[in-house]
């Protein structure tokens, strides 16, 4: 929903901005104002790996440099980590267990998505407000830039990997068979594996035993431990399509669940979601969310099922942050009520480092932080859709620490949030590290000790083991 670049002026009905600061180049090197404390919900910024200017340092420089924010792995993980290190596995070959199916083929590079979702037909065509066609839109923006963002692990078409999964298949069918159930061998077992290694040990269990592991886990367990397990040897896509349905399908929606799984998420892994959602309910996932949630927050989440965002790799550009800035002010500030969708259009279409850039211009130009415009504008789940949009944009490992201490906060542990994010969180243990050190620098406490003061037992046994705890 942007303007052509180029287009000179905005339209002169609405508000009319502040004047620019006067001889001052875009940005204005080190001249940020000084934050006035942390924004509400989420931890500062110091006391774990900076993120660098996103700003270049003068003339000439990369604005910003891309792909660095932050690098993954910044915090080291433990001594004998029994991870492997990510994107090391050989090249998919032929799988020799049945393919989950259904991924969408890989679109040609720069071509828009094949469902035209997105807001509804609204004000006619060049005027403020309106839903421009897709060739009005900026080159960097919508997917242009550079190639495609490469599905997370474990949400790309299965693949083989050169590990032998027979010694875990064998210790979980010793653990559950018999009289009793070795739970501490199951955590153990699973805790530490990433998505490729249980898809490969699902498949050894199945070609050994004849059974299924996920229906054994589910007949030996229960409670909480049982919900974390299940969690984990569904993998992360299918977690998350189960998460999604079962937060739609029952009474009322699960507010928090659909931000959790949906939002800040690439392309690629949209588009799995929805075709394994549809695979696995035989319904679409659109029409599951077009009939549970109200009209302009369900516009919204349309626009982030549409699969539009800007790839990783799209530049970030001054001229359009400073244009994206002046649509969020006429959209909000500057004009009596809020343009809603304007809003939710550039936040739900613009890669974490445009959306990272345009939260500082904004605040250099208005004073203001984009959060507490968001905050008095908007209200009930758009909201707080909006603020996990920006929040996850600024900084995703103080994001994730609060949404952490979020499930743990107050009267009661609300354990469904509680294993979904920190399952979620574990299978990428270079974020994990990174998240902990967050969690560590914001509440003053480690992650694992305040895991341990709000669980017990195996469930707690199972938090620990996913975070890189020994258990």
């Amino acid at each position: 929903m942007s303007y052509p670049y180029g287009q000179s002026g905005y339209p002169g009905q609405y508000g009319q901005p502040p004047p620019p600061p006067q001889h001052q180049q875009y940005p204005p090197p080190g001249q940020y104002p000084p934050q006035q404390g942390p924004p509400s919900g989420y931890p500062p910024q110091q006391g774990y790996p900076p993120q660098g200017n996103p700003y270049p340092p003068g003339p000439g420089a990369q604005y910003p440099p891309q792909g660095q924010y932050p690098h993954a792995g910044q915090y080291p993980p433990p001594q004998g980590s029994p991870y492997p290190a990510g994107g090391q596995y050989p090249p998919p070959q032929a799988s020799p267990y049945p393919a989950q199916g259904g991924y969408p083929p890989a679109q040609p590079y720069g071509a828009p998505p094949n469902q035209g979702y997105g807001p509804p037909s609204g004000p006619p065509p060049n005027q403020y407000g309106a839903q421009p066609p897709p060739q009005q839109y900026p080159p960097q923006y919508g997917g242009g830039g550079g190639p495609p963002t490469a599905p997370s692990l474990g949400y790309g078409p299965p693949q083989i990997i050169q590990w032998d999964a027979t010694p875990d298949a064998q210790a979980l069918r010793s653990a559950m068979k018999g009289f009793g159930t070795d739970e501490k061998n199951l955590i153990r077992a699973l805790s530490t594996k990433d998505p490729l290694q249980i898809e490969a040990i699902k498949s050894t269990y199945f070609r050994n035993f004849s059974r299924t592991l996920e229906k054994d886990i589910a007949s030996e367990t229960s409670g909480w431990l049982e919900t974390g397990l299940i969690s984990i040897v569904r993998g992360p896509l299918l977690h998350d399509v189960h998460l999604l349905h079962s937060a739609i399908d029952g009474p009322g929606t699960k507010e928090k669940v659909l931000n959790d799984v949906l939002l800040g998420r690439s392309n690629a892994d949209i588009r799995a979601i929805k075709s394994i959602y549809q695979q696995t309910f035989h319904r679409s996932l659109e029409g599951d969310v077009k009939g549970d949630l109200s009209m302009k927050t369900e516009r919204h989440f349309l626009i982030v099922l549409g699969a539009g965002r800007a790839e990783d790799s799209a530049p970030v550009i001054p001229q359009a942050i400073d244009q994206d800035v002046m649509e969020l002010y006429r959209a909000t500030e500057g004009k009596i009520g809020t343009d809603e969708m304007m809003v939710c259009s550039i936040l739900s279409t613009r890669n974490d480092n445009q959306i990272r850039a345009i939260n500082q211009a904004y605040e250099i130009k208005f004073r203001r932080r984009l959060e507490d415009v968001i905050r008095k504008e908007f209200s009930g789940h758009m909201e707080q859709a909006l603020l996990y949009q920006l929040r996850h944009a600024v900084d995703k490992y103080a994001h994730a620490a609060a949404l952490l201490e979020d499930a743990m906060a107050g009267a009661g542990t609300k354990d469904h949030l509680l294993v979904s994010r920190v399952v979620r969180y574990h299978w990428d243990r270079a974020a994990m590290e990174n998240i902990k050190s967050a969690y560590q620098s914001r509440y003053r406490k480690s992650l694992a000790s305040r895991i341990k003061g709000e669980t017990s037992g195996d469930y707690e046994r199972l938090m620990l083991g996913c975070i890189g705890e020994r258990v």
